[in-house]
């Protein structure tokens, strides 16, 4: 097995190469599972067998007081000291979770700042990239979220490039990473890296799986998306969802995810069953719906949030997918919504089920039974995609 060397990487001094120490920064109501995994392939990878010896790698978890942390599922985590020189570490790593539960605490932000000051790279997990944003070290730089957290990051940041459709990214002296079992990824990278294939692969195998995905791999779609296996069409279909006000030619999504235009153009009607064009038209159209029924925008001003600089073909389009006008689906005229019920059965095919374990009935909103995917996800309480 061969572990993915999708980021460039800088010559190493020999010393660095036998040692690799990560000091963690958990964020009050942090992911535990990005955490866990991560510190986990760490202690897998630093020494023979599973002994737990941190001879090749070696961590801390810092924070501004020893009080214990609860992460987003309950569990405290006891740190292990205060804030001191993050010079005794390779990475500070600062792991986020839910987002808006308290404000982030001065002394953690300026620790932050102090860990980039003194040269040490900073990797941010999860949310742990907005933290990094929120301390004025990322502008200007590509910061890797989750596509769950997109919108967070750009309403709070919008000098910030945000990125959403990879695992993670690195970006100058920082790392972000989407979370969850991309910590993994990032970890089995690291330790490429720094102690070399044969330590990543070892550690991989014992956490009983046999490979990590690229930086650049695809993060797994939101319901929207359906199931498309081709890791190049879901990248593209992310890439038009995180566009969706600024609609980008085909052209420029085909060289982003490494194919000419034709070739996108092809696995992609084969794949989707509709063109790129009509792919992102029909989320454009979608967005619109739900900005009528969530906002107090005017019938122009919707149309342009989606991406379309005359009212009235935004009006045509939204007339031929649910049978009725903008103005009338507003009213919630229930005629017009009886049509746009029909209509809206072409649309359904983009959506796809919630899983076997009903990870999306969180978007359920008193909706009436048999409604799926991207209906589940309009109708959550976020703005799915705003730009």
């Amino acid at each position: 097995m061969t572990i993915p060397r999708t980021l460039p990487t800088t010559p190493l001094q020999a010393a660095s190469r036998r040692k690799l120490s990560l000091g963690f920064v958990l964020l009050p109501h942090f992911t535990l599972v990005a955490f866990s995994t991560l510190i986990d392939i760490l202690r897998l990878s630093a020494d023979e067998g599973d002994r737990s010896r941190p001879e090749r790698c070696s961590w801390s978890l810092l924070a501004p007081d020893l009080e214990p942390v609860t992460s987003s599922c309950g569990i405290q985590v006891m740190p292990w000291e205060t804030f001191s020189d993050p010079t005794r570490f390779d990475y500070i790593v600062v792991v986020g979770g839910l987002l808006d539960r308290e404000p982030y605490n001065s002394r953690t932000l300026a620790f932050m700042r102090e860990t980039h000051s003194a040269g040490v790279r900073l990797i941010g997990i999860c949310t742990g990239g907005i933290a990094l944003a929120e301390a004025g070290l990322m502008r200007g730089r590509r910061c890797c979220v989750s596509w769950y957290h997109f919108t967070d990051l750009v309403a709070r940041h919008d000098d910030v490039i945000p990125v959403a459709d990879q695992l993670f990214v690195e970006d100058g002296p920082f790392i972000t990473c989407a979370g969850g079992l991309a910590s993994l990824d990032l970890g089995a990278w690291l330790i490429d890296r720094h102690l070399g294939p044969g330590h990543a692969q070892k550690s991989l195998h014992i956490m009983v799986t046999d490979r990590a995905r690229p930086a650049a791999g695809a993060q797994p779609q939101p319901p929207s998306a359906g199931i498309v296996e081709d890791n190049r069409v879901r990248r593209a279909m992310l890439l038009i969802e995180q566009n969706l006000s600024t609609p980008q030619r085909v052209e420029k999504i085909a060289q982003t995810v490494g194919l000419s235009k034709r070739q996108l153009e092809r696995v992609f009607r084969k794949l989707v069953g509709k063109s790129v064009q009509e792919y992102s038209r029909d989320l454009r159209v979608l967005y619109g719906r739900w900005l009528l029924a969530n906002s107090p925008q005017t019938i122009t001003e919707v149309a342009t949030e989606c991406g379309f600089s005359d009212v009235s073909h935004f009006n045509r389009l939204f007339r031929r997918s649910f049978g009725c006008s903008p103005s009338t689906m507003r009213r919630g005229d229930s005629q017009g919504s009886a049509q746009a019920s029909e209509e809206w059965d072409s649309l359904r095919a983009l959506a796809g089920s919630p899983d076997s374990q009903g990870n999306f009935h969180r978007y359920l909103n008193d909706e009436p039974a048999g409604v799926l995917g991207i209906d589940r996800f309009l109708s959550c309480e976020r703005r799915p995609y705003a730009q």
